[in-house]
């Protein structure tokens, strides 16, 4: 596993707050939330980027993380009104951490565009 603050958090070796784990996937809340509802959600294999995603080999997981997400806002009860998931992809995509995770957002309107 690499050395990114997400291998670290799977690890155990840095302190999160979990609000969903499975043998593939983990889920904790955002330090920096940009909504009420902000949560990181990531694979616990080191995928960098969306481009390193390959459908033959992680179809499965990404199936994972999509379940994850909507079984996460059933739990924090914002499925019914609404959420967004993203996934940013290199530095002009906005991101920050090279580990794989898509951001569930939620507890208030959103706008459109983001940003």
């Amino acid at each position: 596993m690499g050395n990114t603050i997400f291998s670290k958090i799977i690890s155990k070796e840095i302190p999160a707050d979990i609000v969903f784990e499975s043998e593939n996937v983990l889920a904790f809340r955002d330090i920096s939330p940009k909504a009420p509802t902000h949560i990181l959600i990531i694979p616990k294999i080191e995928i960098p980027t969306v481009r390193e995603i390959s459908g033959s080999e992680h179809a499965v997981l990404l199936g994972e993380l999509f379940d994850a997400a909507n079984h996460i806002a059933k739990e924090l009860k914002i499925a019914e009104e609404g959420f967004r998931l993203v996934i940013n992809c290199g530095a002009n995509g906005g991101q920050e951490v090279y580990h794989l995770h898509m951001h569930l957002l939620g507890g208030r309107k959103l706008t459109w565009p983001p940003g």
